[in-house]
């Protein structure tokens, strides 16, 4: 898969998410998170599904789009809280509004999700800019933790409260130093030596120390005194696994505590689902962390319309085989669910939204994928000019499959034939949910396994990939 750097647009849109703060944070907090011992009510624990996966940026407004969010099965909605007091100390710390101008109730808004059955995270950030070490920028390093704590304290106190028992807390938006990509410092962190001139920017040469000292841990701590959950603050892919290795492990000397302890949920931005392995390996199969999110996918990716499909079906085999105990361990969220731009998951209209691509990708997903999840124990034997992965949903075996045009073929491995019963088999395009005719498949039972022959359209749906491919699932229904 190719690989797109985030748009400029994406990083504006973000930094007008503005500034808050707000008054005094306790000494001492506990360390410990939330209990892990009760599952979700109405939910074995092992009854996951696709829509797990599934969040947004932004939230749904009026109920079509709560409608249409179902139907692409989004269940994760984030965004941000304030203004806090943005013009001065002496204000009154306001947690009321939400969006990039705080010019929507937050509220209602969450009360909607709640309704609807839409998890909600808040994103606590930024910097007030009468109190910002670089004059005036909302993303600055602050001079005084109290006021950033001050703020902290309002939001978390009153949304993890009734009625919005919000249990989920994301602390700043890509904090880091120097990137991968040349900028000395990072888009949404800055220090001494910043300049919007790149050719006069220098290092933050305390960026971390100080993002850890003066921001993650004293917000984490008021995160876990009200027994809420703390989502890590994005860490960008141009800033490297390796640095985020490193931070996630830095040892605070004014306190003597890694920053690592104080984070619930990792959670990084616009990375493929096998860059998470390493994470998973360190962090989370033997702990501390509960899980890996990734609040950021998509974006340009979705340029190209094989790319949301083909990451949460990824996804959600990834998590299956990466002990997915946990309905909310695994969650990444897209940028952004709402817009003008083609690749969005929706146009807003005039006259009415409707979906894109993409969106319809979802809907398409979600239809198909509709069941409880589990693993495909049968190995998938492709034949030349295809590829792709499998795992069973409810009662049905689905393949996703990346194809060039003719006749393909795959074998799953050991697959017996039911004797009681006709199994039906179809072949849907992943971005339209079309079912191709009954000729375009061919079914071979053997002491092999399943044998499926699948003719790819010559118009395929990935005409602009490079090579061209066809996206599509294969569905092998009521077999279990």
């Amino acid at each position: 898969m190719y690989r797109i750097r985030k748009s400029a647009g994406r990083r504006r849109a973000l930094q007008t998410l503005a500034a808050l703060v707000g008054a005094a944070v306790p000494l001492v907090y506990g360390k410990t998170s939330p209990s892990v011992s009760a599952a979700p009510q109405g939910r074995s624990t092992d009854d996951r599904r696709i829509t797990d996966l599934i969040g947004a940026n932004g939230w749904a407004g009026a109920s079509r789009d709560v409608e249409m969010w179902r139907q692409m099965g989004i269940s994760w909605g984030r965004d941000s809280v304030g203004p806090g007091q943005p013009d001065s100390p002496k204000e009154i710390i306001r947690v009321d509004k939400t969006g990039s101008q705080f010019d929507n109730d937050l509220p209602s808004a969450l009360l909607l999700n709640n309704r609807n059955g839409i998890k909600s995270l808040l994103i606590l950030g930024y910097t007030a800019p009468w109190n910002a070490m670089v004059p005036g920028d909302s993303n600055s390093a602050p001079v005084d933790v109290r006021a950033w704590t001050r703020y902290v304290e309002a939001a978390v106190r009153k949304y993890s409260a009734p009625p919005f028992n919000l249990r989920y807390f994301q602390i700043w938006n890509e904090a880091a130093g120097k990137l991968s990509g040349g900028a000395q410092q990072a888009t949404f962190w800055h220090g001494p030596n910043f300049s919007k001139d790149d050719r006069y920017a220098r290092p933050y040469e305390r960026a971390m120390q100080d993002y850890v000292e003066r921001i993650h841990l004293p917000a984490a701590r008021i995160i876990r005194k009200y027994n809420a959950y703390v989502v890590y603050g994005g860490w960008p892919d141009q800033g490297g696994l390796s640095n985020y290795c490193k931070w996630l492990e830095y040892r605070s000397p004014a306190s003597n505590e890694r920053m690592l302890d104080w984070v619930d949920y990792l959670d990084t931005h616009y990375l493929g689902v096998s860059d998470l392995n390493e994470l998973y390996e360190r962090y989370v199969k033997n702990g501390p962390a509960r899980g890996i999110w990734q609040t950021e996918i998509g974006d340009a990716y979705m340029k190209d319309p094989h790319y949301l499909p083909e990451y949460f079906f990824d996804f959600a085999v990834w998590a299956l085989d990466h002990k997915w105990d946990d309905p909310n361990k695994y969650v990444s969220m897209i940028y952004h669910w709402d817009g003008y731009e083609p690749f969005r998951l929706t146009h807003r209209g005039p006259p009415v939204r409707t979906y894109n691509v993409s969106g319809r990708s979802l809907v398409v997903l979600h239809q198909t994928v509709s069941g409880p999840l589990a693993s495909l124990a049968n190995p998938l034997k492709f034949g030349p000019g295809a590829a792709g992965s499998g795992l069973r949903s409810g009662g049905d075996i689905v393949l996703q499959v990346n194809a060039s045009p003719g006749w393909r073929m795959v074998t799953v491995a050991g697959l017996k034939r039911p004797a009681s019963r006709e199994v039906k088999i179809e072949f849907i395009d992943a971005l339209t949910g079309t079912v191709s005719a009954a000729d375009a498949m061919t079914t071979t039972w053997s002491n092999d396994g399943l044998q499926l022959g699948f003719k790819v359209p010559e118009r395929v749906n990935g005409a602009g990939n490079d090579p061209p491919t066809h996206l599509a699932y294969i569905a092998v229904r009521s077999f279990a």
